[in-house]
């Protein structure tokens, strides 16, 4: 599986040095448990997907506190399967391992105040 991991490169699985690596569902998990209290978005992505490309880079510029995570679906198909994605693009957030809110679609503003509200 393919994830892009910004703002937070300490939580890679051990011998991995760049944001951009394939894992199994137990290390994605284990992102989450090892994020803490910070606040993990989890953005299910596709390449083909226009408004995927719209919606999710401007935000993690702006916030360095939380950890970003790009799951591409085509190629995390386990993952997609477990966390029950239909649509792209698909916003998790979680909380010291938790899920705490999901919604799907290009909508900044609902991105934008989850991330204030959440943080």
């Amino acid at each position: 599986m393919k994830v892009l991991v910004e703002n937070w490169p300490e939580c890679l699985p051990r011998g991995i040095k760049h944001h951009r690596f394939f894992l199994q569902f137990k290390d994605f998990e284990s992102i989450l448990k090892g994020a803490g209290n910070k606040l993990v978005v989890v953005d299910f992505t596709a390449t083909w997907c226009g408004p995927c490309k719209q919606i999710g880079p401007q935000f993690q510029a702006e916030n360095k506190e939380v950890v970003f995570l790009k799951v591409d679906v085509d190629e995390a198909e386990d993952v997609s399967s477990q966390c029950k994605i239909s649509c792209m693009p698909t916003f998790h957030f979680y909380k010291n391992g938790e899920k705490v809110f999901e919604f799907s679609g290009a909508n900044l503003a609902t991105l934008k105040s989850k991330l204030e509200e959440l943080r």
